[in-house]
Parts: structure tokens; sequence; C-alpha cells
């Protein structure tokens, strides 16, 4: 136990050095080769018309930053969710809350395809809220509907009936080609005024995740402990799943949908850490914007000089993972 106490801690510590390291692998390793010291420069010397200095500020560094927002974005909804629901297979991946996500901003393109990128983060927040809800009513309306393995089958069966619709609609309306971004991850695609947007995002949902995370350790003991100790679950469940809709809808509204990081990091972190949610929410942040950073230079270099999508990466970690903890824990409810 005491092992546990002091290894959060630790992380914590050495999580801006973590950062920062994942971030120049990410800048240094890319398609293109460029050396060390064009990069120096790049920083301390910017050239506009020097086409090198231009990508490592304009596409490698919002890249690597935006891969760090997103990890830890997913890594603290998937956590969240988990500890609130007290089900191991809980992510925003598997829920249904990408996919609402992704839908809504499938809608808000096809009628209203002028808008602009704070407004897509808007959109994108009430798709992921959409998607919790119709999962979560949904479960809540069938006998043990929160079972682990019934919860993941609603929140997969409602994710891919959303996926097709957009699918749909998108070939209905001719906008195929501009909502792909969102259901094929595309971190290349990140620039420094899209993340400098998603900031006021970012603040409001971290600072949420933070404020709920001794709620939500209350709440991961069971409903009725938590109840017993004087909690209002409703309350705690509606403002988390706010959380999760904001983190998450930032973003799929950034970089697309990216699944399985909310599944396998909060495991991981709960193994390292213990389970109190206190060090549990920003330790997930911190392993997961690291090991997002990480997937994306190895999709770079899976099928070099292509790109492997970054999507593609995460599912040899979690598809395994998630086979995994069906077979381990079997219908259990409990994290």
């Amino acid at each position: 136990m005491q092992k546990k106490s002091i290894l959060p801690m630790v992380i914590l510590i050495i999580s801006p050095i973590l950062m920062i390291l994942s971030v120049m692998l990410s800048i240094v390793y890319g398609a293109k080769s460029i050396d060390t010291e064009t990069i120096v420069h790049a920083f301390t010397n910017f050239d506009a018309g020097n086409v090198n200095h231009q990508i490592i500020v304009y596409s490698r560094i919002p890249r690597a930053i935006g891969a760090l927002l997103v990890g830890g974005f997913l890594g603290i909804s998937g956590a969240m969710m988990q500890g609130m629901t007290r089900n191991y297979l809980a992510s925003p991946s598997i829920m249904g809350v990408s996919d609402g996500s992704a839908f809504v901003i499938t809608m808000a393109m096809i009628f209203y395809p002028g808008l602009g990128s704070m407004e897509m983060i808007v959109v994108s927040f009430v798709g992921s809220l959409i998607g919790l809800v119709i999962v979560f009513g949904i479960a809540s309306a069938l006998p043990n509907g929160f079972s682990p393995v019934k919860l993941a089958l609603i929140g997969t069966i409602i994710g891919a009936f959303l996926s097709s619709l957009s699918a749909a609609l998108a070939n209905y309306f001719q906008v195929s080609q501009d909502i792909s971004f969102w259901y094929n991850a595309r971190l290349h695609q990140l620039t420094p005024t899209l993340i400098n947007i998603a900031i006021p995002a970012a603040i409001i949902g971290l600072t949420g995740a933070f404020a709920l995370s001794k709620s939500v350790t209350i709440l991961s003991l069971g409903e009725d402990i938590a109840k017993g100790l004087g909690q209002n679950t409703k309350v705690i469940k509606a403002l988390g799943m706010i959380v999760v809709a904001v983190l998450t809808g930032t973003s799929v509204a950034l970089v697309g949908k990216i699944g399985f990081v909310g599944l396998v990091i909060p495991h991981i972190t709960r193994f390292i850490v213990g389970v109190d949610y206190k060090w549990i929410i920003p330790c997930s942040g911190v392993i997961g914007a690291v090991f997002l950073v990480l997937c994306d230079v190895i999709s770079r270099f899976m099928n070099y000089p292509f790109e492997t999508p970054i999507g593609v990466i995460t599912s040899l970690v979690g598809v395994p993972f998630f086979l995994y903890l069906i077979r381990k824990k079997g219908g259990e409810k409990h994290v």
C-alpha cells in the first residue's frame, strides 16, 4: 500500500519530463527527415521562408501537443466513466460517446456548413452528451442493463447505428469527404489555431474532472454506500456525464474518433496507483497523453513512408485488452 501511495506522486512529479520527451520524439521523427540543428533553429530563430521551419512550427508541434491533449482527455473520460458506473468496459469509444459526437458533427456539416471551429467544439460536446443519454437511457430501461457486457453491447450497437446513419446521410447529401476526418482520426491536420480554440473547453473539462475526483471515488464503492455517505449520486453522475461530454467532444472536434484509449489507460493507471480517483484521474491524463503521442509516432513508421491511421495502432492494443477484460472478469460489475 505504501508503494502505491508513492507512485502517483512520482508519476505526477515526472509527468512534465515524460510529456516533454514524448513531444520531442514526435517533433524529431516524421515522414521527412529534419536534422536536429534545423529543429533547434525553428524554435530559436524561426524563418517563415524555411519550409522545414514551417513543418516544425505549423505541423509537428501542433500535432504533438494535440496528441497530448486528446490522449489526456480520453484517459480522464474513461477513468470517470468506469468509476461512476463501476463498469470495467466503460469508455467513450464503446459507450457511444464518440459516435454521438461524430453524428451531430455530421448533421451540422449538412445543415449548417458554415460553422467555425469553436461552434464545432460546442456541437461535438452536444453530440457526446446525446450519445451518453441514449446509451444510459436504454440501459436503465432493460433488466440488468448496467452490467458490463450488456452496457458495452448497448453502447456498441448505438455507436454502430449512429455511425451508419451518419455515413448514409453524408452520402445522400454528398459530404462524405468532408466528414471522413471525424471518422478516420487525422492528427496531422491540427493547427495552432484549433488548439488555442480548444483550450477553454479543456480548462472547463479538466477542472470539473479534478473537482469531482473525490466524489467519483465514493461512487466507485457502490451507489448504496455513496448514498449512505450523504452523496447525491444523481447530481454527481449528471455532472460527471457533462465533464465526459466536454472532454470527449473536444477530442472528437480536434482530431476525430480515436478508440480504446479511454478503455485501456484507466485500467493501467489503477494497477499502478490504486483505487483512489484523486490519483487515478490526473494520472490517467498523464499516461493517456504520453501513450497517444507514442502511438502517433509509431503510426508514422508502421508502413513507412506512408502513415498508418492512429486508430489502427490504438486498436492493436485495445482489442486484445478488451477481450482479456471480458474473459477475466466476465459479467462482474466492479472496478
